[in-house]
């Protein structure tokens, strides 16, 4: 992962303006939902999964930079966390996320510290 944990890998296969909505998302051991919303804004890209009946409906926010791969053909994204990390991430607060930086390194904070070495 790249120490922009809110910016895309350049290796992660994201093309610029595409439409991630709706995309599966793949942690390391197994599915954890689908993309409900995203944004490719520069220094702040991010997802978020809607994680259905799998955490009982939680929204999670997944930084760009947890992204290791994206199959456009198979609408996937594969993110480099377990599913116990996504779990326990910070829960998703829509109204904090939009122009809270605290609320930014908070979530970038918890998923810096959980990245593979």
């Amino acid at each position: 992962m790249n120490d922009n944990m809110w910016g895309y890998e350049p290796t992660s296969g994201y093309i610029a303006g595409a439409d991630l909505t709706g995309y599966k998302v793949e942690a390391t051991d197994g599915s954890i939902g689908k993309v409900d919303k995203h944004s490719d804004e520069v220094g702040s890209a991010y997802l978020v999964v809607d994680t259905g009946v799998w955490i009982f409906g939680k929204h999670v926010l997944l930084p760009a930079g947890t992204v290791s791969g994206i199959d456009a053909d198979e609408k996937k994204i594969f993110v480099d966390l377990t599913k116990d990390q996504i779990k326990d991430s910070p829960e998703f607060d829509k109204d904090k996320h939009i122009g809270d930086s605290g609320y930014h390194e908070q979530i970038g904070g918890y998923y810096q510290s959980h990245r593979r070495p």
